[in-house]
C-alpha cells in the first residue's frame, strides 16, 4: 500500500513538465531507456539483507526493523548515470517466485518484471526526494550533483503474493535524452 502522508502522491500533478513523461510512463523503464540510447547499462551497488527505509516498511506490510533484501543499481545510458534504482524484496520471497532477484547481478529487473506475466504491478506513486530522505543520500553518494531535490517513483510489483518495492529515482541527465 502507497501512503501519501509518507510524501508519496497518487497523481503527478506538481512534477516538472519535463519529467512528467518520464515518471508517468507504466511501461518498462528499461526498455524506454533503452529506445534513447545506444548503449544501456545496468551498475550493481549494493545488495544484500539490510532495513528498508523508514516509507518501506509501510508500503511492503513489513514491522519496523525487519530486514529485507535491497538491491541498489544505476542505470546508464552512453555511460551516463540516468536512473538510480533501490528494489526492497521481503526475505519470504526469497523463498519464493522471486528467488531469481539476488542473481541478477548486471542484468535489468525490469526485463524480468515485464516479461512475466504472473506479476501483477500496482499503481505508481511519485515524490520529490530531498536530503531528509534517505534514498537522496544514497544517490548524493554515488554522484556529485548539486540540487536541493530529484524526483521518483515507486510501484509493488506482486508475484504469488510476495511484494517486491522498486524505486526509481531520476538524475538530472534524464532531461537529455
Amino acid at each position: 500500500m502507497l501512503d501519501s502522508r509518507q510524501g508519496w502522491l497518487a497523481h503527478p500533478h506538481p512534477i516538472p513538465r519535463s519529467l512528467r513523461a518520464w515518471l508517468s510512463d507504466h511501461g518498462s523503464l528499461t526498455q524506454r531507456l533503452k529506445s534513447r540510447c545506444a548503449s544501456f547499462r545496468v551498475v550493481p551497488l549494493a545488495t544484500g539483507l539490510a532495513r528498508p527505509n523508514p516509507d518501506e516498511y509501510t508500503a511492503l506490510g513489513l514491522a519496523p526493523g525487519t530486514r529485507a533484501y535491497v538491491r541498489e543499481v544505476m542505470l546508464l545510458c552512453d555511460g551516463v548515470p540516468v536512473v538510480f534504482a533501490h528494489s526492497v524484496l521481503p526475505q519470504p520471497g526469497l523463498r519464493g517466485g522471486w528467488s531469481g532477484i539476488t542473481r541478477l547481478g548486471s542484468r535489468s529487473l525490469g526485463e524480468a518484471l515485464f516479461s512475466d506475466h504472473r506479476i501483477a504491478r500496482q499503481p505508481l506513486a511519485y515524490r520529490q526526494v530531498r536530503a531528509s530522505h534517505p534514498l537522496f543520500g544514497s544517490v548524493i553518494e554515488q554522484q556529485a550533483l548539486a540540487v536541493g531535490s530529484l524526483w521518483a517513483r515507486r510501484s509493488l510489483f506482486c508475484l504469488n503474493h510476495h511484494p517486491l518495492l522498486v524505486t526509481e529515482v531520476f538524475l538530472p541527465a534524464i532531461d537529455t535524452l
